[in-house]
């Protein structure tokens, strides 16, 4: 089965890397957590050494992925409309006071989690996109604090996922997902966000067929990839 990780960390014991992988040596990895220092700084986040060995891992595995399972249903100039099978996703929920605070900080808790962190003590592989899922104000010009990052368990343990040490983290099952979905590129802010929902508002005119006040944002790579690829979502409502 194919495995993924967000190009960001992912991970395994030295034991547990294949054959043609080198372990990092001392200096390779204080390098590679310099970088994941600096690429935190840049979203207000200061980066825990404990989080060392969860880089580390997910790193040795950055090629491997699994994509979240979905059906094409509408391919129109602008947009895509998809249906997401039911699932169990790993979610977790932080409200700091910026997006990029939040989103970080519970995609920290979700890597240890896949890290070993968990009820089976195993690595788990990692999936994209990691889903955030938003909430708007009433006037819809800016977001409530509280975001949910969400981690969709890959296809092995779909039927029994493992159990997070954490309590903060929730294994929630979800029923199928109808979403329009619209890309974009470069780094995800508030602004960047809000800017996304309203051009894609402004290609679908007028409806009612989508919630107004709840959205999603997907991830797909790296946060150090600055043109980095990323979806806004459009939630279908349920008919």
């Amino acid at each position: 089965m194919a495995r993924i990780t967000l190009e960001d960390l992912n991970g395994l014991d030295d034991e547990s890397l294949d054959e043609d992988e080198e372990p990092m040596d001392g200096e390779e990895q204080n390098r590679l957590f310099s970088h994941w220092e600096t690429v935190a700084s840049t979203h207000q986040v200061t980066l825990p050494q404990e989080m060392a060995g969860p880089i580390m891992q997910m790193t040795q595995h950055s090629q491997m992925r699994e994509l979240v399972p979905y059906v094409t249903l509408l391919q129109h100039e602008k947009c895509e409309e998809r249906l997401y099978p039911a699932g169990k996703w790993a979610c977790v929920t932080k409200g700091e006071p910026m997006y990029e605070q939040s989103i970080s900080m519970g995609f920290m808790k979700l890597m240890r989690y896949i890290c070993k962190e968990n009820s089976t003590g195993r690595y788990l592989g990692m999936t994209v996109p990691v889903v955030n899922e938003i909430y708007l104000n009433e006037e819809g010009t800016e977001l409530l604090r509280d975001v949910t990052t969400t981690y969709y368990l890959p296809g092995e343990f779909q039927p029994d996922p493992p159990l997070p040490t954490d309590p903060d983290i929730r294994i929630v099952e979800r029923q199928p997902l109808r979403v329009l979905t619209r890309v974009f590129y470069g780094v995800t802010t508030e602004e960047t966000i809000l800017r996304e929902i309203r051009l894609l508002w402004e290609l679908l005119g007028s409806t009612d067929t989508v919630l107004r006040e709840s959205y999603m944002v997907a991830a797909y790579e790296n946060p150090s990839v600055p043109q980095r690829r990323n979806e806004i979502w459009f939630i279908r409502r349920a008919e």
